[in-house]
């Protein structure tokens, strides 16, 4: 079965169409591989007999002749899209138990055209984490290992799991979100493609909210021609989410052409940072080279308010979790804490959240609602906001003097042992993030692409940061760097 689970998405619907594999032994394969996979933790649970059934409806649609490009591909899905009567706890004990009677929108779109629903996949609790280590389940394992040393390593966060279904084969590919970097971050640490849409490309309806101004869905694949085929299925105006932008969709798959000529691809000075391990320089400047080689002009641009980046980001995304994560209160659904005698609502909201909520997000909701209140507001809140429009304004200007796409790395490191940072500063943790909030600030794109290895043998990825609403012309940046670079490395399985 692992030579039909290792398939791209592209692979998989060339053979799927010429009758090579068939839809049903496709998702049998891929089922079994997520419930072999125990050891790594990636999947809260298997949806075995949806995927039989949605299989089978994909086959009979591709023998009559009417398969779209999605059509009967095995996917894993975060769990903080809602799946129709399939648990959906966004990786936390306060949504114990709770089975949405609805499909986000992105699910929807996808099932529309015939994928296939492998399983719901662990991720950080709520989306806060850069380590898939604050879940309720337990934390997801790298399938990457370092070299002569046994230690599990995180595949990064908030979308673990996804990142370690797609790098070990146990889905075609995944959905995963993006608020700070959940996406680009774990896709780096696991050797695959990561990409962050443009803030309202696709709808965020149906899915478990973190920061409503940040969080944005994308597709997890294993090379960039996947990523272009099932953005184009997940992206589209919908009339339920009020940031859906209603613009057209492009053929993001057609505009893979490898033709980069004449392109000017900026490197800003802001992000070579003390401490950067010099397996990321090298790659940074292997990129670079690669693109330059490929016709592209590589012009040095800055982004002077880079360095303001993360401790915005971390009020606005706190501040915008308090607001949200209050409607989890024990009154209408998910986990109410017991009561005793004389105890009152106060007491239910105090407990069940107490209960409920993990440590990481207990920190950002309590964050969050100190520089909301009314003696921080001002100096906190208001402050952080004008600090992003600074941060866009920046992007603005570069874009409007000629610059096509940004080349940075995804990472400040390759990924690190799980339980390194138990006892470090949270702001320690916090840094995973260096190079991808300016994105998520900016409402820009943005892709992480697998370059090479690491001295220890660990993946290491390149990001591109495109202009607005042009990811097909980024997709395509990405798509020179990986023909360039030939990464076709894959963990050696363990599990």
């Amino acid at each position: 079965m692992s030579d039909i689970t290792g398939l791209t998405i592209s692979e998989a619907r060339d053979r799927l169409r010429s009758g090579d594999v068939g839809a049903v032994e496709l998702a049998e394969g891929c089922v079994s591989a997520a419930k072999a996979s125990g050891e790594l933790n990636a999947y809260s649970v298997v949806t075995e007999e949806l995927a039989l059934e949605q299989a089978g409806a994909a086959q009979k649609r591709i023998d009559a002749g009417d398969a779209p490009d999605m059509c009967g591909i095995p996917l894993g899905i975060k769990d903080l899209f809602c799946v129709e009567n399939v648990p959906s706890q966004a990786a936390s004990n306060i949504l114990g138990g709770f089975k949405p009677q609805y499909d986000s929108t992105v699910t929807t779109k996808l099932w529309e055209q015939g994928a296939v629903c492998v399983g719901k996949l662990n991720m950080d609790e709520f989306a806060m984490g850069s380590s898939n280590e604050t879940s309720c389940y337990g934390p997801v394992v790298n399938p990457w290992r370092l070299e002569g040393d046994n230690r599990p390593l995180t595949p990064g966060g908030s979308s673990g799991g996804s990142a370690a279904a797609v790098a070990a084969d146990l889905c075609i590919a995944a959905t995963g979100t993006d608020t700070g970097g959940s996406i680009r971050q774990p896709a780096a640490f696991t050797g695959i493609v990561g990409v962050k849409p443009t803030y309202g490309r696709v709808s965020r309806w149906g899915i478990v909210a973190f920061a409503s101004s940040l969080d944005q869905a994308g597709p997890m694949t294993k090379s960039v021609r996947d990523g272009a085929i099932m953005l184009g299925a997940m992206s589209g105006h919908d009339p339920k989410d009020s940031t859906s932008a209603n613009i057209p969709v492009p053929d993001f798959e057609a505009a893979l052409t490898g033709d980069i000529r004449g392109k000017r691809i900026g490197i800003p000075k802001e992000y070579r940072i003390d401490g950067m391990p010099a397996d990321i320089e090298a790659l940074w400047q292997k990129g670079a080279d690669m693109l330059r080689d490929a016709g592209a002009e590589i012009v040095d641009i800055s982004l002077p308010h880079t360095k303001y980046a993360l401790p915005a980001y971390y009020v606005i995304a706190p501040a915008e979790a308090s607001s949200n994560l209050a409607r989890y209160d024990g009154v209408r659904y998910g986990r109410r804490a017991e009561l005793g005698a004389g105890d009152g609502i106060t007491d239910l909201y105090e407990r069940t959240r107490a209960e409920g909520f993990g440590h990481e997000v207990q920190r950002r909701v309590m964050l969050g609602t100190y520089v909301l209140s009314a003696g921080f507001y001002d100096a906190y809140y208001i402050r952080a906001q004008k600090v992003r429009t600074l941060i866009r304004q920046d992007f603005e200007r570069v874009f409007n003097d000629g610059i096509d796409a940004i080349l940075t790395p995804a990472t400040p490191s390759p990924a690190f042992a799980l339980g390194s940072m138990d006892d470090a500063d949270p702001v320690e943790m916090y840094l995973n993030d260096v190079f991808t909030v300016t994105v998520n600030l900016a409402g820009l794109p943005g892709v992480s692409v697998p370059v090479g290895l690491d001295h220890n043998g660990l993946p290491n990825g390149l990001q591109i940061i495109g202009r607005p609403w042009e990811e097909a012309d980024m997709l395509n940046t990405a798509y020179t760097i990986e023909a360039a670079c030939g990464f076709n490395d894959k963990p050696e399985r363990w599990w």
